[in-house]
């Protein structure tokens, strides 16, 4: 598998932007982000994070991440900073990592345990539960917010009608995704940028400023909701642009 986009672009010096997307969430909502960056010439994947647990998920885009030529740049929101600390671990061609309204983990923690080290979250209350069943007969728990609270808790800044249609649309997250501690760290060996959003319901703002500051991330805020990428696509594709030039010569 050859995942690379642009090959002109490469050819041209611009790393490859993988972004990873979090838990209640897919792919496309990273349009806006991915709009920018082809504005600014580089080439564009957004992962399909499968969400079923973070050993999984790591796995899954880690090998995308090694089928592509060049160097690369990623960058995740919410749950997917978790997978993309795992999954980034050792990769040669990662040159920087842009943590969006996330989490950056250190090896032991998983995405439930950060949330009780600092108020302010509403999805514990947000969640409702639906049992599926597995193939070995076992049965997971997945999780999707409530599609009545999923504006103010996750989309409050966003048009309306489109944080129905993300409401309506989420992409569930197995329980196990969000209790899974890393098992790796990228953010030690390899440069970060975080974006702090300021109005988010989801990660408590000042969960997000303590793990910048533990990883030594540059740091940049935002007044925006959970979902800043919908919202505020600008600023969160020139954080990806700043990490790229920062680190890729």
């Amino acid at each position: 598998m050859n995942a690379a986009p642009d090959r002109s672009a490469q050819e041209a010096g611009k790393p490859t932007i993988v972004l990873v997307h979090g838990a209640f969430a897919d792919s496309s909502s990273w349009n806006g982000v991915i709009a920018h960056l082809k504005r600014q010439g580089y080439p564009v994947i957004a992962v399909a994070n499968p969400l079923r647990g973070v050993q999984k998920d790591a796995a899954y885009v880690r090998a995308l991440v090694d089928s592509i030529a060049g160097p690369v740049v990623m960058a995740a929101h919410s749950y997917g900073g978790v997978v993309m600390t795992e999954a980034a671990e050792g990769a040669s061609n990662v040159k920087a990592l842009v943590y969006v309204a996330s989490v950056s983990p250190d090896v032991g923690e998983s995405v439930v345990g950060l949330l009780t080290t600092h108020p302010g979250s509403q999805l514990a209350t947000s969640i409702t539960m639906v049992p599926v069943p597995l193939e070995d007969g076992s049965t997971t728990m997945d999780q999707y917010v409530q599609q009545d609270k999923f504006p103010a808790v996750f989309a409050a800044d966003v048009d309306p009608d489109t944080a129905q249609l993300m409401a309506a649309t989420q992409r569930p997250a197995s329980s196990g995704a969000q209790e899974e501690a890393v098992t790796r760290v990228a953010w030690k060996t390899i440069p970060s940028w975080t974006l702090v959003s300021t109005q988010d319901q989801g990660i408590p703002p000042d969960l997000q400023r303590f793990l910048a500051e533990r990883a030594g991330s540059t740091t940049v805020e935002i007044a925006a909701s959970h979902a800043v990428a919908v919202s505020q696509p600008g600023p969160v594709a020139d954080l990806i642009d700043t990490a790229a030039r920062a680190t890729v010569h």
